[in-house]
C-alpha cells in the first residue's frame, strides 16, 4: 500500500510551518486535521478534512 503525505511547506502560513505527516490516508487526514486546528487555528469539520484529503499526495520513495 502506498503511504500518503501531507506537507505544510506546500501551503503558505504565517508560522512558516515545516511539518510533514506520512502514513495511511485516514491516519494522515486525522493527524493533519489535529495539527491544523492546534497549530494553525482552523476549525475541525468536514470542510477542513476534505481540504486536507485533497492536498495529500503519494509518498515518493527514492529508487
Amino acid at each position: 500500500m502506498t503511504r500518503k503525505v501531507a506537507d505544510c511547506r506546500k501551503f503558505p502560513s504565517e508560522s512558516n510551518c515545516t511539518l510533514t505527516i506520512a502514513g495511511e490516508e485516514d491516519e494522515v487526514v486525522r493527524a493533519a486535521c489535529e495539527h491544523a486546528v492546534s497549530v494553525h487555528g482552523h476549525t475541525d469539520g468536514p470542510e477542513l478534512r476534505e481540504g486536507i484529503r485533497g492536498m495529500i499526495e503519494d509518498e515518493r520513495v527514492p529508487a
